[in-house]
């Protein structure tokens, strides 16, 4: 693998000067994005349907050689050192809270570990002063010709770009407006996730526990050491489920539903979601499209290549943020060649990645009784001395399979903001 470094290397600013870039999705992917090609030199607009930043959300975490060089070379592995989790051991119980395997650190949390929405805040401060963010809209139509792509939004008024990069998740609008129906390219894994804040009962202090029934599991996780407020995660497997995105007491009872006369910490859980206001709730399911770029075009992140959970989605994602800028910088700006050098070198890599999070919902919520008994014994005999290294290596496998090209490297220091 190359390694790519941060230092100053004379043009590189101005590359991508005479580029306009729309980017649809301000969560990880898109300011990843939005920061790299800005220190290219490009002009770049960040357009979010919600009103700000998403604050909280699931810990994510990086593994390995190549997620620290691309950090490195974005100038943010520090300050997501800074604001890590420092999250401990997560330990598996029985129904009366004995223990049954510990899960070390290094298999949960990898190297270093940190909020996704504290981590869209680094990317956001990192990358404003020289990014336009725009917040509470969201692109309405695109219309491309052999110059640019003519984009409406549901609020602002109409502007042309050079490129769209949708990076607005794993039911990308964005997506839907170049590539077709959402249909065509969510594969489903046959479970859901949930996750939701609840009070600390436990005096958890960045630990967790996990118990799992067949098929389903309850986890109660301390993240930040706050001693009256966890985090709690629901996985059960399932038949394809018809409910409304946008219904959250619909989602509340099919958990309800779901986890009804489940034992440990399970009914003061869903006792708990009743009034939760920050219900996240999906099917684990993967996307997989015949092609990354569509004209002006691209897909970034879990727009293209996600996962809902086990595939190390936010780290493809930033790694792909950089390959992207990367190659945009080494072509000039010429889309085409960049947009198929880009898929060439990122495609695999996210591939690799998805294969891993396709065991997800089986290993949270294994379907019998001697599926979970075999979970626990592997996972006790891997997570044991004898084995740490080999553990380790294996965990990490998935996230160094990419050789990074030498691409320029990024600069410049923030300007005046351009954020609103």
């Amino acid at each position: 693998m190359t390694n790519t470094s941060a230092h100053l290397t004379a043009g590189s600013a101005g590359r991508l000067s005479h580029l306009r870039v729309l980017v649809s999705g301000a969560s990880v992917a898109g300011p990843a994005a939005a920061l790299a090609l800005s220190r290219y030199g490009a002009h770049v607009t960040v357009v979010e349907k919600a009103p700000a930043l998403r604050e909280g959300g699931f810990a994510v975490d990086f593994r390995g050689s190549v997620h620290r060089t691309v950090l490195t070379a974005l100038g943010i592995w520090d300050d997501i050192h800074t604001r890590q989790t420092h999250m401990g051991r997560q330990t598996v119980v029985d129904a009366d809270g004995t223990p049954r395997v510990d899960l070390p650190a290094e298999m949960m949390s990898g190297d270093v570990e940190i909020f996704r929405g504290d981590l869209a805040h680094i990317l956001y401060e990192h990358s404003v002063g020289r990014v336009e963010y725009v917040f509470g809209d969201s692109i309405a139509t695109m219309d491309e010709d052999g110059n640019g792509v003519d984009v409406t939004f549901e609020r602002a008024a109409p502007r042309r770009f050079d490129l769209v990069v949708a990076a607005d998740g794993l039911h990308s609008p964005t997506r839907r407006l170049a590539f077709g129906d959402e249909s065509r390219y969510l594969r489903f894994l046959d479970h859901y996730v949930a996750g939701f804040a609840v009070p600390n009962h436990l005096g958890l202090d960045r630990t967790g526990l996990l118990h799992s029934d067949p098929g389903r599991a309850v986890g109660v996780s301390n993240y930040d050491g706050d001693p009256d407020r966890a985090g709690a995660l629901l996985v059960f497997r399932s038949e394809r489920l018809d409910y409304d995105r946008k219904d959250i007491a619909q989602q509340k009872k099919i958990l309800t539903d779901r986890f009804a006369g489940m034992g440990w910490e399970a009914p003061r859980v869903i006792e708990a979601l009743r009034d939760a206001d920050d219900l996240y709730f999906d099917a684990i399911a993967q996307i997989h499209v015949d092609r990354l770029a569509k004209g002006r075009v691209v897909l970034l992140g879990d727009a293209g290549y996600g996962a809902t959970m086990g595939g190390m989605g936010t780290g493809v994602a930033i790694v792909g943020a950089y390959v992207l800028a990367g190659e945009l910088a080494l072509a000039g700006g010429d889309h085409r060649t960049a947009f198929a050098a880009y898929e060439a070198q990122i495609a695999d890599f996210a591939k690799g990645c998805q294969k891993i999070s396709g065991n997800a919902g089986p290993f949270f919520a294994p379907p019998t009784e001697r599926r979970i008994r075999s979970r626990d014994r592997m996972y006790r005999l891997l997570s044991s001395r004898l084995l740490a290294g080999f553990f380790k290596r294996l965990t990490e496998k998935a996230a160094t399979a990419l050789d990074l090209k030498d691409y320029p490297a990024l600069l410049g220091a923030p300007g005046p903001s351009a954020g609103r």
